[in-house]
């Protein structure tokens, strides 16, 4: 299946904080791994684009992660909090110092690397004409569930999406991915033209397609092999 182009600006875009570029100490690990002491009720988890090389290394985090951390979490110093970087990384830490700008978060330990789950699901979904939050929700279920991208479709009873509501779509799943602790950002891609879907189709070995009354997704799935990436399509309301 060919790879499809993220829309910009994507995590990093919502977030204003220097470039730093640094070297990964990563540790690869199983998306199975034990991950317990992660999960809800863990600790607060937020974005950062870089992440420190190693146990002891410091960055700065500002911007939207920095107002949450003391504005509306209120965390103060020597808390502790864990920084995921999108695409896998994840490391524990505690603020060192808090000033008007932005925080020193201190890695308590190596990065670790979460590699994703199989099968990879992109999503592909006419909701441009959702209203009243719909199309939020839409998004934010998506990103809870795991899919790996969703990509609105252009139809005739789904019009495009404007560059302010991508905007607020990005917000939405920063905020779903942190919520459920998921290290693997969701990628919101371009709108696609049904006509362009169809090789997508072609090329894919799992594809399903939401009809009313069909077999449910659920008993289809416990009954066919097992692929590394699939397409969900979903058609505009009102067929």
């Amino acid at each position: 299946m060919q790879t499809l182009g993220p829309l910009r600006p994507r995590f990093t875009g919502l977030l204003k904080r220097p470039w730093l570029t640094r070297t990964f100490n990563l540790r690869a690990l199983s998306s199975a791994s034990d991950y317990s002491d992660q999960s809800r009720g863990g600790l607060p988890r937020f974005f950062s684009e870089t992440l420190p090389s190693s146990k002891g290394g410091v960055i700065r985090v500002e911007g939207d992660e920095f107002w949450h951390m003391t504005k509306v979490l209120r965390l103060k110093t020597d808390d502790r909090v864990d920084l995921f970087n999108g695409k896998g990384g994840l490391v524990e830490g505690f603020i060192q110092n808090i000033d008007r700008a932005a925080i020193d978060f201190v890695a308590l330990e190596d990065p670790k690397l979460v590699l994703p789950q199989t099968p990879q699901w992109h999503v592909f979904a006419a909701f441009g004409s959702l209203k009243g939050g719909r199309a939020d929700w839409l998004v934010e279920k998506c990103t809870e569930l795991g899919a790996s991208s969703v990509t609105p479709l252009l139809t005739e009873r789904s019009s495009n999406i404007s560059d302010n509501r991508v905007e607020r779509l990005q917000r939405v799943i920063l905020a779903a991915a942190k919520q459920c602790q998921r290290l693997h950002e969701m990628k919101l891609n371009h709108s696609m033209k049904i006509d362009n879907l169809v090789p997508l189709v072609a090329k894919s070995k799992l594809s399903f397609i939401a009809i009313a009354e069909a077999t449910p997704l659920v008993s289809v799935l416990t009954s066919t092999t097992k692929e590394p990436s699939g397409l969900i399509i979903v058609g505009p309301e009102g067929g």
